[in-house]
């Protein structure tokens, strides 16, 4: 009987193992091969170089600088989206005390809910033309012609939301947040409404607060789903490909002057415009590697003992 259960279960798996080894692990030892190589992109020939090509790419301090700027949104994505899609989970879910059943949630929490949730439904291109309109950097974008109606801003002299170096990192983790926020407000949701509404009654009766009723409770609880979240948030923060490309200046986005470079469009600019593809390779091995480690690493940080109820 149960060398009949081995061959189904070999049998079972032995389909989707082999497309997932021919599909995602092969074209990653290819990638790793190219690396190795001074490959052009479009000649079928091409010569072994070692590490030559991860010597240059730590000695170039564009790609450096990616790192960098992929850094930067590696701690302020996460940081931002979770915090505010827990305080806006629990005041939907456990915010309000008026009611007969003890705890609830504000007034109109299903409404809100689904408000916050719109901007997950709009795909990255279409975000990034939205907030293209709202950066715009005369009285017709939104964020200028709002300051210019109030006065803070001069119509001669408008704000270059996304020319500016000291502004484009912030203005494109706002849309990530922006973006974010309502996806893992409704994660979080789901996971609050199973905690059973006896444990906060509890703890209302108790005398304990808002605060100390989302740290003491809450967040322990809801640990697992926090976690979870960061290390989403983290892949998205090492990639973020699409908006720097299509909404910051350059070829393939990065601009200004380099400013908000990331390790995606340095990658695909020598990919793809200097032919310089070997190398190319080279940057998406370390992507990759840079990408599980930061998994890795916060998995391992975030790691707590399970809290149950």
């Amino acid at each position: 009987m149960r060398k009949g259960q081995n061959r189904f279960v070999v049998g079972f798996l032995l389909v989707p193992v082999a497309l997932y080894l021919i599909f995602v692990i092969w074209p990653y030892i290819q990638t790793f091969g190219y690396s190795l190589t001074d490959w052009k992109g479009q000649s079928q020939t091409f010569a072994f170089i070692g590490l030559d090509n991860y010597t240059a790419l730590f000695e170039d301090d564009i790609f450096l600088q990616a790192i960098w700027h992929n850094i930067l949104f590696l701690v302020f994505i996460p940081v931002i989206t979770i915090l505010l899609a827990l305080f806006f989970a629990f005041m939907l879910n456990a915010g309000g005390r008026g009611r007969a059943g003890g705890v609830s949630g504000v007034a109109g929490s299903g409404f809100y809910k689904i408000v916050y949730f719109f901007p997950q439904v709009l795909s990255l291109a279409i975000l990034a033309v939205l907030f293209g309109a709202v950066y715009r950097s005369d009285s017709g974008g939104m964020l200028n012609g709002l300051l210019m109606k109030l006065g803070l801003v001069d119509e001669s002299a408008p704000i270059e939301w996304l020319n500016e170096p000291n502004m484009v990192l912030w203005a494109l983790i706002l849309v990530v947040v922006w973006h974010g926020v309502g996806f893992y407000l409704v994660l979080f949701s789901a996971a609050m409404q199973a905690i059973p509404r006896d444990i906060y009654e509890a703890a209302l009766i108790d005398g304990a607060g808002r605060a100390h009723t989302f740290f003491r409770i809450t967040l322990p609880l809801l640990w697992d789903s926090v976690q979870t979240a960061w290390v989403y948030l983290g892949i998205a923060a090492m990639d973020m490909f699409i908006l720097v490309s299509t909404m910051t200046a350059g070829e393939y986005g990065g601009g200004p002057d380099h400013h908000s470079e990331v390790m995606a469009t340095v990658m695909m600019r020598n990919f793809l415009l200097y032919g310089r593809s070997g190398y190319a390779c080279a940057m998406g091995v370390v992507m990759l590697l840079l990408t599980l480690i930061v998994s890795v690493v916060m998995l391992r940080a975030t790691r707590r003992e399970r809290v149950e109820f």
